[in-house]
Order: structure tokens, then C-alpha cells, then sequence
């Protein structure tokens, strides 16, 4: 879910940050530039967890502030295919469920990868709301948001930006695709205790 990735970035330090330690500057530079924010095919930045070089220092013509090229490496979360993660409910549709691990929002559960009998029906408290409920022989189970849900990561997306934004939806740079279709163990937490 969670790895380490090496990368190098050029960027100049602004003159007000020179008051700091090189080091301590560089730090809080890097983690304006990275943290929080997602990077195409690597994942989302959680921190950045050492420096391991710092070259340059060069301060170029018309330019007020010294430029460093810097390698250092940064806490990535990326969840890999057939990895099961425990998130929260957050909203419920006739395509499906949106999870919420706290940090990210972005996951779905689509309506082909729900349990295989599933039912949706409008939810009556909640206007545009819909109820998932998986339906056996046992009885019906509902996936109400009560319990954390399980589910096995079955893509990780990182979407082109729209030229044209079509979709209500705002755009995600990075989307789970989960699923809840398997033997055993997926699906609420209270489903299997």
C-alpha cells in the first residue's frame, strides 16, 4: 500500500527561505511541491521521508535565488492489484459504492464488482441515496456504512485530465477500482463475524 520511491527534482529556493538551514528549507520546499498531491503511474504523495543528495546552488543571471538539483525519496501510497483494504462508506449510487480510507476518497466499487446477488433500492432518509444490500439464501445483508468494508483492489486508475469537464464527478487524478466479489471475508466487517 504504502512505498518508498527515489526521485531527483530541479527547483529554485526562494530568497526568504534562506534564513533556514539548507537542509530544513529543501525539506519544507519538497513537501510544498509533492505532498498531498498525486503523481501520473507513481501514486499519492505522503510525505518525503529523506534527502538523500543536494547538488548546485547556483544562482543563474537575472535570477535572485540559488537552484539545487536534489534526490531524496518520498512515502508513496499505491495499493497494488489483489490487495484487501478496509475503508469507510462514504456514498452510495445506482453505479455503485465510493469508499474513504480518511487520506483518500477516491475508490469505487462498481456495480459489477459488487457481491453477486446485489439489489440497490433508493434510500429513503438520504435524497439521491441508494441502499446496496447482498441478497442469499441466509438472508438479506445490507452494506450500510455501519461497519468498515473490505475489498480487493482490482485497478489503480490515473485518468488523462479532461479538456472538457463533462461529468459532475470532479476529476480525481488517481481512482481505486474495488471489488467485493469473492469467497470469503469481503464485503462489512459484520458480514463475517
Amino acid at each position: 500500500m504504502f512505498q518508498l520511491t527515489k526521485l531527483e527534482h530541479t527547483f529554485r529556493l526562494q530568497p526568504h527561505l534562506l534564513t533556514l538551514s539548507l537542509d530544513e528549507a529543501i525539506k519544507g520546499e519538497l513537501e510544498r511541491l509533492f505532498v498531498d498531491k498525486v503523481i501520473a503511474n507513481l501514486g499519492l504523495c505522503i510525505s518525503v521521508y529523506d534527502i538523500a543528495s543536494v547538488g548546485g546552488g547556483f544562482i543563474f543571471a537575472n535570477e535572485g535565488a540559488p537552484t539545487y538539483t536534489v534526490k531524496f525519496r518520498l512515502i508513496i501510497f499505491k495499493p497494488f492489484v489483489g490487495e484487501i483494504i478496509s475503508a469507510r462508506l462514504i456514498e452510495s449510487n445506482a453505479d455503485g459504492l465510493r469508499l474513504s480510507l480518511g487520506f483518500f476518497e477516491d475508490i469505487y466499487i462498481p456495480e459489477l464488482l459488487m457481491p453477486d446477488p446485489s439489489v440497490s433500492e433508493p434510500d429513503s432518509e438520504h435524497k439521491g441515496q441508494f441502499r446496496w444490500s447482498y441478497v442469499t439464501e441466509d438472508g438479506t445483508f445490507l452494506i450500510d456504512g455501519a461497519d468498515e468494508i473490505r475489498f480487493r483492489v482490482q485497478n489503480v486508475k490515473f485518468p488523462e485530465i479532461p479538456k472538457v469537464q463533462k461529468d459532475l464527478k470532479p476529476f480525481a487524478p488517481m481512482e481505486i477500482i474495488g471489488s467485493l466479489v469473492a469467497d470469503g471475508g469481503l464485503g462489512p466487517i459484520s458480514w463475517w463475524l
